[in-house]
């Protein structure tokens, strides 16, 4: 008997972790804090639902209870590295910070790898102070800005640079009509990743890579094959992610409905960046 109570409980936490993570897919953050809130109330060592609580706090601007959440889950795994990320990157917030501007979210399937027209960069001279309220996924928009390549917020915040090489390419494929969209890939305490992706060329510029080996010793031309899963976790949304947040380059393909959202670095969910592959 106690047995069957124990596996109806199993499923009924799992059914709650579906639900919960495709409210984070949806970006449906209030409610996805009521849910997450009942699971840890329910099952108070589960740290993955303090996880996504904190992710889902973030999103709403409310840092105080999003570290509270986070501390939480190192209370019950000291060495989850999901949670610590987002503590660190937190901790560059005061208490008085500003909430986080409403963000759109690039869609998963704009993540799926494509040689040559998909890349990712590191910024540089990122703007710590932005970055540190921008959780992974979110989109940004590429700007000139004198000779260089910006990265900016919605709300036309500062975020970073291109890095020249990559940057001067890029400036000169859009001013000839070529189009592209963006979006943090990873973040920590210091750095910054973009994730590019070119959604239209103009037929002057047909056969030309956006993204050619020979510009990418610093950037990756693809995505990292965990960003894609068939049990579409979160993203924000690892559940057993090692480091969740970084949406990174690999080179497995998937279709957009195995996205999974990156918990990590802004929720403890891959919006934790690592730089590292596979188990990386």
């Amino acid at each position: 008997m106690m047995v069957f109570q124990a596996e109806d409980r199993a499923r009924a936490k799992k059914q709650q972790a579906d639900v919960a993570i495709q409210m984070a897919l949806q970006g449906r953050w209030a409610e996805a804090v009521q849910l997450n809130r009942a699971i840890v109330e329910s099952f108070p060592t589960d740290v993955d639902a303090c996880n996504r609580l904190g992710k889902a706090l973030t999103e709403l601007g409310r840092y105080g209870e999003a570290r509270e959440s986070y501390n939480r889950a190192l209370n019950i795994d000291p060495l989850n590295s999901i949670a610590r990320k987002n503590l660190n990157r937190l901790a560059t917030l005061g208490e008085e910070a500003p909430p986080r501007a409403a963000s759109q979210k690039l869609s998963p399937q704009m993540f799926i790898e494509e040689m040559g027209k998909t890349g990712v960069t590191t910024l540089l001279r990122p703007n710590m102070a932005v970055v540190a309220r921008m959780t992974a996924g979110d989109q940004v928009s590429l700007q000139k800005s004198n000779s260089l390549l910006a990265v900016q917020t919605s709300t036309g915040e500062h975020v970073g640079e291109v890095e020249p090489r990559l940057g001067q390419r890029l400036l000169k494929l859009m001013g000839a009509g070529n189009e592209y969209v963006a979006a943090i890939q990873a973040l920590d305490a210091s750095q910054v990743k973009v994730f590019i992706r070119e959604t239209f060329q103009h037929a002057s510029q047909t056969g030309k890579l956006s993204f050619p080996p020979t510009v990418t010793e610093q950037v990756r031309p693809y995505t990292k094959g965990r960003l894609l899963r068939t049990d579409a976790d979160d993203d924000v949304y690892y559940e057993e992610a090692d480091e969740g947040e970084d949406w990174e380059a690999g080179s497995d393909k998937g279709d957009g409905n195995s996205m999974m959202l990156e918990l990590s670095e802004d929720s403890g969910v891959a919006v934790d960046v690592s730089d590292e592959e596979d188990e990386e």
